[in-house]
């Protein structure tokens, strides 16, 4: 090889080798030494230019204006909807409460019974009783658990023909029972009218409505005449009268004992009223002092050897009396005899100073009102249930029914023990008051059944005293006071549970109101 070659080759690997090695270590200062933003190697002193990316081409925007800057309704002054709705919701809200509680504070004028008329039948000169009344005087749902069949296994005579009796009442033919609409609302409470010409029947239901209903009326079917000469019968509802004496429940109601014409009304706004069938006016016959004052009346009586007298107790468990020949204020006596409420009460009809009360505190307690301290009344005797007590109603010959949540009817039989006879200050034992009788029955009712309550016949017609009671399986049981059921009361077009059952006070009567305010009678 010519030494020209063979330098030039030598020269040419020398240089690739420095050249490898210049381009290693440059990489490795590149890393090492950090570049400027204007692209100038400070740490060398080389100037070295970025390449630059070509500038994006600019578009001609069209002139937009101006996007004005947010503020709030506040700043601007401008009420927000959702506060305008909300105020006026409040208001409305508030409007509302007033007139709901302006309709709950009872009425204390007096006023006549065209003024308190809200729908049926227009009074007539002759009033509510008319001329004739004045001058003369737990089971299978729905399935029957008394019948025939318990008839004829009776075995005593009397009883098996009282049975008879009893279970051959009819249903009122002339209307159907879900026809018989007497109150707008659920019925609290019911009594009949004494007269024996016509059954005259005063139900009371939850806002305050009275219902009256004549059954003595006939059905008056009339033929309507069509364009097309086509005769049709025309079928109207029976003739009832409707009346609005109070602003909340009628809790209790009760005939006056020796004025047949006067009908007291105990209600939850406070009140006791008395109207007059044939003058057709109402009057408060007592009410607290001042309208606010919130004292719900819960049970109402008379006594027939007092007749001026008032009885009452309250949901507050409260018993009170009043002489209304007297000033409220000079007569009025309040006993407090529970710490919970009193469902109801009665008097012993013989001998008024004896009455029993049912509470809430699962007590049915005997009371002399002779021996009755208002700082520390003490009872002539108690005895509790398992549960609350919904009623305790005495009959004349001193025996006394009681409903209980705990699913029985107690009877307690105080004639046999000499009620007549005790003096002043007598007192029973726990093993005196216990139940003579114990009966089986359901009294759930529920929240929007009435409480299932005992009501006996006042003047049954043999010797045999006898009660009735509604039935959760929608019937009316009849019982005797010594628990024998003696009938079971049904019928075609009871659609729901008779709750409130009453008889009358002498005849074989007996009437069931339900939560429709709809009346089932039974004569």
């Amino acid at each position: 090889m010519p030494a020209r070659v063979s330098d030039f080759l030598r020269a040419a690997t020398a240089c690739e080798y420095r050249g490898a090695r210049c381009a290693s270590q440059a990489a490795v200062a590149k890393r090492a030494i950090p570049f400027h933003a204007d692209g100038a190697n400070r740490a060398t002193g080389a100037q070295t230019k970025a390449k630059k990316k070509p500038a994006p081409k600019k578009v001609k925007k069209e002139e937009e204006s101006p996007v004005p800057r947010r503020m709030s309704s506040r700043l601007r002054g401008i009420a927000a909807d959702s506060e305008v709705a909300k105020r006026k919701a409040e208001e409305q809200h508030q409007a509302y409460q007033e007139a709901e509680r302006a309709k709950r504070v009872r009425k204390s004028d007096p006023f006549s019974l065209d003024e308190i008329f809200v729908s049926g039948q227009k009074l007539s000169g002759d009033g509510l009783l008319g001329v004739d009344v004045v001058t003369k005087g737990v089971a299978v749902p729905y399935q029957r658990t008394f019948g025939d069949d318990d008839i004829k296994k009776t075995t005593d005579k009397e009883l098996k023909a009282l049975r008879k009796e009893m279970s051959e009442l009819q249903l009122w033919e002339a209307w159907e029972p879900n026809r018989i609409k007497l109150t707008p609302e659920r019925v609290y409470t019911m009594t009949f009218h004494p007269s024996e010409t016509k059954p005259l029947i005063f139900a009371g239901d939850k806002m305050g409505h009275l219902g009256v209903l004549d059954a003595s009326q006939e059905k008056q079917t009339s033929v309507k005449q069509e364009d097309d000469e086509d005769e049709e019968d025309d079928d109207p509802d029976p003739v009832l009268t409707t009346l609005k004496p109070h602003t909340r429940t009628i809790s209790s109601m009760v005939i006056h004992p020796s004025k047949p014409t006067h009908l007291y009304t105990a209600s939850y706004d406070s009140s006791i009223r008395e109207m007059d069938l044939e003058k057709t006016t109402s009057v408060e016959r007592y009410a607290p002092d001042s309208t606010s004052d919130d004292v719900p009346l819960s049970g109402l009586d008379m006594a027939a050897d007092d007749p001026n007298t008032l009885y009452w107790t309250t949901l507050e468990g409260e018993f009170g009396r009043y002489d209304m020949r007297t000033p409220k204020k000079d007569s009025v006596t309040v006993w407090s005899l529970s710490e919970k409420k009193i469902g109801g009460f009665s008097l012993l009809p013989t001998h008024s100073h004896y009455f029993a009360t049912a509470s809430l505190d699962r007590t049915m307690r005997l009371w002399d009102i002779r021996k009755l301290s208002r700082r520390e009344p003490v009872p002539v005797g108690e005895h509790q249930s398992r549960l609350s007590v919904s009623h305790a109603a005495f009959n004349s010959a001193g025996q006394v029914a009681t409903s209980s949540y705990d699913d029985s009817l107690k009877l307690y039989d105080f004639g046999a023990k000499g009620i007549a006879s005790w003096k002043p200050g007598h007192t029973l034992s726990d093993k005196e008051m216990k139940p003579d009788t114990v009966v089986r029955h359901n009294c759930q009712t529920g929240r929007w059944v009435t409480i299932l309550r005992p009501q006996w016949q006042i003047n049954p017609q043999s010797h045999i005293q006898r009660f009735c009671i509604g039935n959760m399986n929608r019937f009316v049981d009849v019982y005797s006071s010594s628990g024998d059921q003696l009938a079971q009361l049904g019928g075609d077009g009871i659609t729901a549970v008779p709750a409130v059952a009453v008889f009358h006070r002498s005849k074989n009567w007996i009437a069931g109101g339900t939560a429709s305010g709809k009346i089932c009678l039974w004569m």
